[in-house]
């Protein structure tokens, strides 16, 4: 059930970004719209943020691998440090990154969390939604 529903936020977003790009001129905003997908973190320019993925060995002989990720996007791409693990069969070990989105983000843009491993790579159901730092709070008003 659950990669059903993120299955349905994968391709709500790729819609609404693609209607987006399509239509210039348009003043749609995405950020209504991706909250209701529990793999969408807002953040704003310049905002740490910290990704953290399990692995875990399934084949019958240690492996060792280099791994990467990346979030990658049409307004913005951010880029790990790669890592290298071995990892005995059935065994798991979880890797950190640290990031921060870049100062040049553009408010409103998204990017999603890929995998990169040897040869290879995963995207995974993991976006960041650039939200604007400053945010507008009336503090007191005075009519007379």
């Amino acid at each position: 059930m659950r990669k059903v529903v993120l299955m349905l936020c994968a391709l709500t977003i790729s819609f609404i970004i693609a209607a987006r790009f399509s239509s210039a001129g348009s003043s749609d905003q995405l950020s209504p719209y991706l909250p209701s997908c529990n793999g969408v973190v807002d953040k704003a320019p310049g905002d740490a943020f910290i990704v953290e993925i399990a692995f875990k060995n399934t084949g019958t002989t240690d492996g060792s691998w280099s791994l990467n990720i990346a979030f990658e996007g049409e307004k913005w791409n951010w880029s790990g440090t790669s890592q290298n693990m071995t990892l005995k069969p059935n065994h798991s070990k979880t890797l950190t990154w640290n990031g921060t989105v870049p100062a040049s983000a553009l408010i409103d843009s998204v990017a999603r969390l890929i995998v990169y491993y040897d040869d290879s790579y995963k995207p995974l159901d993991w976006w960041i939604h650039v939200v604007p730092g400053a945010e507008l709070t009336i503090t007191s008003s005075t009519v007379k």
